[in-house]
């Protein structure tokens, strides 16, 4: 049994107020509040077992080690990874990304040859590809969201071209909470020869994944999201596309010999691993997945799905309020608008005074917001620890708002 009283006893945070109110904390969709275990973890590494990882012989060394490379296997089983060597660890979304545009693309993209997007994507998925374009002369080929903000994988197939190099798509849109059908993508991408780039940034919140299912070449995860630290994250990278990978960033651990006239890289994953790593993020961020496996992603996700259709059903009385995107299928993410001239962020401050916590503003997705005709929005995205009584108090502020702003 889902036993949601019992998990917000798991997240100190939830127990707070603010403005004098309690918090109602429906800014997910940026960062995850953490639970007890990792702040124990995180607080525990650093008191008790720090030392930096890998080439130390002392016990230190070999502990601190040994917890952060066990979070490679943690993170290869929540995503169903063939194997942990498979897996790169790195700060989150942004850098994985990045980590495909200079370590996969730039060494084989040529001026002409093309990336597809979707109009939704996050600025962590366009602004490494417009580098390309800036730099190499890559062009950016857009496909746009339907009127509902669901994406029609059809579209985007039909936009693969003789010159089209790669697809990169998120699996959920931070704004719409859209959830995109990348399995169909990916198999038609595949039968045309092209590799897919899945963001999982927001997707892999909200249900369980399995990188083999869907079928991709690479798939990126962010810890604060996942409940875990902020600074943490990993990418997936199939076999092959590993394989034609250069290194991204120089420096050590990601090296066998250097020497005056030549250097030698280290086995992957460790070759794309340069530096001294976040090394108790990380080890925070793998019990964090172990917490969310320990609840059941299937659980969180018909929890989150409950808590849509509530909010959903609460949103029809307020026909002053213009939700954005109604795709069928979509995550517990709400942007919106109220009718007349109140500003997302005016909103949100008084939303903020009733203890609700929302996001305002573009959320990293400029071209989406063009796409809508919007200038801003409020963003509430709901997480597994949120509850119907909150959906209310939500519903609550926003009748203030439309009182004062109406």
């Amino acid at each position: 049994m889902y036993d949601v009283a019992k998990i917000r006893a798991d997240f100190p945070i939830l127990s707070r107020q603010v403005n004098g109110k309690p918090l109602v904390y429906l800014d997910n969709g940026a960062s995850a509040q953490k639970p007890q275990v990792v702040i124990d973890a995180v607080r525990h590494a650093y008191e008790a077992e720090y030392s930096n990882v890998h080439r130390g012989l002392h016990f230190l060394s070999n502990l601190a080690t040994d917890k952060y490379e066990s979070v490679r296997g943690v993170i290869a089983k929540f995503l169903n990874a063939r194997s942990e060597d498979e897996i790169i660890l790195n700060s989150g979304t942004t850098e994985g990304i990045n980590m495909v545009a200079y370590s996969w693309a730039a060494p084989r993209l040529q001026a002409g040859d093309e990336i597809i997007l979707s109009v939704m994507e996050h600025h962590a998925n366009i602004v490494p590809w417009h580098f390309l374009r800036e730099r190499q002369g890559v062009v950016l080929k857009w496909v746009e969201t339907e009127p509902d903000g669901s994406l029609d994988p059809q579209k985007v197939l039909d936009a693969i071209g003789p010159k089209t190099r790669l697809i990169a798509v998120t699996q959920c849109s931070n704004v719409l909470g859209t959830i995109v059908d990348v399995k169909s993508i990916c198999a038609g991408a595949r039968a045309k020869g092209v590799p897919v780039l899945v963001d999982g940034s927001q997707g892999a919140v909200h249900g369980p994944v399995d990188v083999q299912d869907i079928g991709c070449d690479f798939y990126p995860i962010t810890g604060h999201k996942l409940y875990g630290p902020s600074g943490s994250g990993a990418i997936w990278v199939h076999p092959d596309r590993m394989a034609e990978m250069r290194p991204f960033l120089g420096g050590g651990d990601m090296i066998r010999e250097v020497s005056r006239d030549a250097v030698s890289y280290n086995d992957p994953p460790m070759k794309f691993e340069a530096g001294t790593p976040s090394i108790v993020n990380q080890i925070g961020f793998g019990v964090a997945l172990d917490y969310l496996m320990g609840l059941g992603m299937d659980n969180i996700a018909r929890h989150e799905a409950d808590l849509r259709a509530y909010a959903e059903e609460r949103f029809k009385g307020l026909n002053w309020l213009n939700i954005q995107g109604q795709a069928e299928d979509k995550a517990a993410i709400f942007s919106f608008t109220l009718e007349g001239a109140a500003h997302a962020h005016d909103i949100s401050t008084v939303l903020d005074k009733k203890g609700v916590a929302v996001r305002a503003g573009t959320h990293c997705a400029m071209p989406l917001m063009d796409h809508l005709g919007v200038g801003a929005t409020c963003r509430a995205s709901f997480g597994l620890y949120n509850t119907r009584a909150e959906v209310d108090a939500l519903i609550d502020a926003l009748e203030l708002c439309h009182e004062l702003f109406g």
